[in-house]
């Protein structure tokens, strides 16, 4: 019955726990206050340049006061800083400052050195494909 649904759960399961404790771990090293939910937010702002609150909150899947919370948190740790929206003067952009970029910078690359690392005896073809279907998956969760 669904056995395939079943291995896809348990291994998801083990990656999301994973995945979590990588993310506290990343955390802890960008700054040691930093909160393990904030770090996607500086991976979001490092990817995607200067966002508004409300789309970072719809991308994470927060509610404002959270994100608010958030985001003066990592603007007292002087990763992130806000300017007005010149689009909107009733709204602000959220950027990484330089010290957010330098930091954030530092640990991905860290990051991405122990996936070569760990992952040295796979196929290239192997981690592309894997890459194309969590970003498959990522996408049809949104839906």
């Amino acid at each position: 019955m669904d056995q395939e649904f079943l291995s896809l759960e348990r291994e998801l399961t083990v990656f999301l726990r994973r995945a979590r404790a990588n993310q506290a771990e990343m955390a802890r090293e960008v700054h040691p206050d930093l909160e393990s939910s904030a770090y996607g937010l500086l991976v979001r702002l490092g990817e995607c340049g200067r966002q508004r609150a409300t789309d970072l909150a719809a991308y994470i899947g927060v509610g404002k006061a959270t994100m608010s919370r958030q985001l003066r948190a990592l603007e007292e740790l002087g990763l992130v800083a806000r300017e007005p929206d010149p689009a909107d003067g009733r709204a602000w952009l959220v950027h990484l400052t330089e010290e957010g970029r330098r930091r954030l910078g530092r640990v991905r690359e860290a990051r991405r050195a122990t996936y070569v690392r760990r992952l040295a005896h796979w196929d290239r073809r192997e981690v592309a494909e894997l890459a194309r279907l969590l970003h498959r998956l990522n996408t049809g969760m949104e839906r």
